[in-house]
């Protein structure tokens, strides 16, 4: 036996193995975490520095301030000029409920020491001290509203951070939120030396680093609400979006302006039928019923989804509207000039039925010829008054309730008199019996009683469409003069009656008219250029009150920023805007806004071609019935409230 050291075994080559495999699972766990890319790379920024006065993120500076002294009496929306402020600042508020009881007897204590303070000092015979008095004061009247309950003490911390894209921008930008500040003897430093802690103090992290508050009551803690907005925010109306400036609501009625008139500008497809048809949705929940003149069928599902009455207008549907029409008009005055009033809308309306391209701008405002020469105007005018006449309808408001003529009527009344009468019933002849005869020849076949009522023009021939909106516009004025409610009238592709004087002379006639009978008229067109470069066009942007921007080609951004007086920054933005957002014009003020809709909204008014082609083979799985046309023994069609929701009428 060999005594000595014992010779160590060699150990297990398995276990060696599976210890080195181990290993290296561990190495590669290790690296492939790393490679992970965590939500704090995405937001962090590729650098940061830190100095005694400021702080540089990435390319930009910025600078941390703390508010340090308030004055006496603080003011609702004193915060609202930094807040609307065209800068990137970033603000934090820190609140810290404090316990009645505690603040009660700090208090109590308070008033005694001033008390005595005032006593010593009246003993010594020294002069009074009004502030001390004041102190007293508001002691007292805080003590009996935390007594009651009707306020409560809290510890209230602002600190805000102001970004610039160099130091020169930042130095700017600070001494303007100083000023502005300071004019309100609100008083703010930066946070020097502590520029690290400012910064996690005023980004979203919950983190109070800074520490520096002020006691505040519940009145005085409520005039530092952020978000308001009092240019364009009420207590009623419809919610039109977000507040780029300040991320609140814009919630406006625009029935509280001095007109209700609007105009939407853009470009195709920057969302101007989405916006309007967003707002006509909301307005119908507040009871206003909505017109449609849809020239390009956008405005279907939203009509069916609500149970609207949709108006096909073409040569071959059954709907007829006769424009010789007069309104049941119940206001006495009205009555008396109803015949007189529709004689001059249908002299306009005639004259471009006739007229046709020779009635087209040229060159501002000049034309290539009148539609009708003097002689003509006398004659038609003569045989206006004498087809009114053979149906048995004169001034005399007793009359009015009679059948109205037909075109075919005048053409046959201009056939039989002397004069140009021959002329222009050849001129007149393809409404009566020609190409374009039926659809205005006679008599109406539509009884519309509906909040919201569509009339799709789509399938009218190019000459015909102006002569439709026409005749539609004065259908609906008429209706509007009948029964006088909140309505709204909403003309698409407006710059299609822009091309012609006589029916751009009617559209501004309703706009400066409709105010009265508590109609607003929104004017949509994406021809800005040749819009405003009409004296009507300019004349109808001048009488609506409301207008929204979206926007632009490059060539309308000139166009627009002279009419609407925009600054640099606002026309550089025009032009660039995304889908949604535009400047949002109500009386004297305006902001940039963002449109905003639900999904179900969405669903309902988008015309992306994707989301359409989705939405309809969805309905086609769910289908289960159509609406078809619904008729009155008398053969009139009705559109009216037999209508169920989720179900349109057709014609």
């Amino acid at each position: 036996m060999a005594f000595g050291k014992k010779k160590k075994q060699p150990d297990d080559p398995a276990a060696i193995a599976a210890a080195q495999k181990l290993q290296e699972q561990n190495e590669v766990q290790v690296a492939f975490q790393k490679g992970i890319t965590a939500l704090r790379d995405f937001i962090a920024p590729s650098s940061l520095e830190f100095s005694g006065t400021h702080f540089q993120l990435g390319t930009r500076y910025a600078r941390t301030y703390y508010v340090y002294g308030y004055p006496r009496q603080l003011y609702t929306g004193w915060l609202s000029g930094m807040v609307n402020l065209d800068a990137i600042v970033d603000i934090s508020m820190y609140i810290y409920p404090v316990e009645s009881q505690i603040v009660l007897e700090n208090l109590k204590k308070k008033v005694t020491q001033l008390e005595a303070g005032i006593q010593l000092d009246s003993e010594k015979g020294r002069v009074r001290d009004p502030g001390k008095q004041a102190a007293i004061l508001d002691a007292e009247e805080m003590r009996d509203k935390l007594q009651v309950g009707e306020e409560r003490f809290f510890r209230f911390g602002l600190y805000f951070t102001i970004y610039g894209t160099s130091l020169e921008e930042l130095e700017f930008i600070s001494h303007e939120v100083e000023s502005m500040l300071g004019q309100q003897l609100v008083y703010s430093k930066p946070a020097s030396s502590q520029q690290e802690q400012g910064l996690n103090s005023t980004i979203p992290q919950l983190v109070d680093q800074l520490q520096i508050r002020r006691n505040m009551s519940t009145g005085a803690l409520s005039t530092s609400f952020p978000f308001t907005s009092a240019d364009l925010s009420q207590d009623n109306g419809i919610l039109y979006g977000i507040n780029m400036h300040n991320s609140g609501l814009v919630i406006f009625d625009r029935f509280s302006l001095e007109n209700v008139n609007s105009v939407v500008f853009a470009k195709s497809g920057a969302g101007k039928s989405f916006s309007v048809k967003l707002e006509a949705l909301r307005s119908m929940m507040f009871g206003t019923e909505i017109f449609i003149i849809d020239p390009e069928n956008e405005y279907q599902r939203m009509c069916d989804a609500v149970g609207g009455a949709y108006v096909r207008l073409s040569l071959n549907s059954n709907t007829r509207i006769n424009p010789f029409e007069l309104p049941k008009v119940i206001d006495s005055d009205e009555a008396d000039n109803a015949l007189r009033t529709n004689l001059i809308t249908l002299h306009g309306l005639l004259r471009l039925m006739m007229g046709g391209a020779q009635a087209e701008a040229q060159g501002g405002n000049q034309y290539l010829m009148p539609a009708l020469a003097p002689s003509e105007e006398a004659d038609l005018d003569a045989a206006l008054i004498g087809t009114y006449a053979k149906a048995g309808i004169t001034n005399d408001p007793l009359t009015h309730n009679g059948i109205p003529p037909t075109i075919s009527d005048l053409y046959d009344t201009l056939l039989h008199m002397g004069g140009t009468g021959p002329q222009l019933a050849q001129r007149l002849r393809k409404y009566t019996s020609g190409t374009f005869a039926g659809i205005f020849s006679q008599q109406s076949n539509i009884n519309i009683d509906n909040p919201m009522v569509v009339f799709n023009l789509r399938d009218l021939e190019d000459e015909l469409r102006p002569v439709a909106m026409y005749i539609v516009l004065n259908y609906v004025w008429n209706k509007t003069k009948t029964d006088q409610k909140r309505r709204i009238l909403v003309v698409d592709e407006a710059w299609q009656l822009m091309k012609y004087e006589d029916s751009a002379n009617f559209l501004f006639s309703l706009a400066k008219r409709a105010r009265k009978y508590n109609l607003g008229i929104t004017t949509i067109t994406q021809d800005v250029e040749d819009f405003m470069g009409s004296r009507m066009g300019r004349a109808i942007v001048a009488n609506a009150s409301m207008q929204f921007l979206l926007k632009q080609s490059p060539s309308a951004v000139d166009v627009l920023s002279d009419v609407f007086k925009l600054t640099s920054e606002e026309r550089k933005r025009l032009s660039q805007f995304p889908v949604g957002q535009g400047l949002f014009f109500a009386g004297q003020s305006h902001v940039h806004l963002q449109v905003i809709a639900s999904a179900t909204e969405t669903g309902l008014i988008t015309t992306d071609p994707d989301e359409v082609a989705s939405i309809e083979e969805a309905a086609k799985s769910n289908e289960t019935g159509t609406a078809g046309e619904m008729s009155t023994p008398d053969g009139t069609i009705d559109l009216g409230n037999r209508l169920s929701p989720g179900s349109a009428g057709s014609v």
